[in-house]
């Protein structure tokens, strides 16, 4: 068993944290948190960059029950900045979580 990293889930805490305080969407920010709680508690091996991470539960939580679009009003490039990682990652992490969470909803 690969043990999580108590400081990366307090970072992708934080860069979650970040995201909602510039892009504010409520609805979007609860299940984000609750997304992350369940992948804690799971214990889902989170390894590599937060970033990657945070932006994996914001696009898997917007896109959970319809076709992949992307994170609502967000270029892939500005993802690619904010989040300090490819969108390549963020589509990996966000597989991860519907594959661990069984909530792919299509």
């Amino acid at each position: 068993m690969i043990a999580i990293n108590k400081n990366e889930d307090q970072t992708c805490r934080q860069i979650l944290a970040a995201f909602f305080t510039k892009y504010p969407n409520a609805r979007l920010g609860v299940e984000a948190e609750l997304i992350l709680k369940k992948l804690i508690a799971r214990k889902v091996p989170m390894l590599g960059k937060p970033g990657g991470w945070a932006g994996g539960i914001i696009y898997a939580t917007a896109n959970q029950y319809r076709s992949s679009c992307g994170i609502p009003g967000f270029l892939n490039k500005e993802s690619e900045e904010f989040f300090g990682v490819s969108m390549s990652t963020i589509y990996k992490r966000a597989w991860t979580i519907w594959e661990s969470l069984g909530i792919r909803g299509f």
